[in-house]
């Protein structure tokens, strides 16, 4: 499976933080896995944001409020992140990542992407 993170590098506080995973060797719609969103903020662990199953089902880190959505385009085998109303404290490496929903939860997902750094900043 290959995992591709494509989005803005800086976004404004209060703004929308918007980015894409294109996947490769396998499908959105594949029942394997839970692809998700992970990230690292600077001189943090890692931390799961939330995820999306083979049915269209989303899970969110409760941290996160209503904040995190995640949606797919089965069309193009995509699935993306928006978090809302961001401050800096939203500024990390964002990675998409595939697992089961316990590897995704534990932030031990069997595939990773690159990983793209975001910024929040004015």
């Amino acid at each position: 499976v290959q995992l591709q993170e494509s989005g803005p590098g800086l976004v404004k506080p209060s703004q929308t933080l918007s980015l894409t995973c294109s996947v490769g060797g396998d499908s959105v719609t594949s029942t394997y896995a839970a692809w998700s969103w992970v990230r690292q903020p600077p001189g943090k662990g890692l931390e799961w944001v939330g995820f999306i199953t083979y049915d269209g089902s989303t899970y969110y880190n409760p941290s996160f409020g209503s904040r995190a959505s995640i949606s797919r385009d089965t069309s193009n085998n995509q699935f993306d992140l928006h978090v809302t109303s961001v401050t800096p404290e939203d500024t990390a490496v964002y990675y998409c990542a595939a697992g089961s929903t316990l590897q995704v939860v534990h932030t031990t997902p069997d595939y990773w992407g690159q990983g793209t750094q975001v910024t929040v900043s004015s």
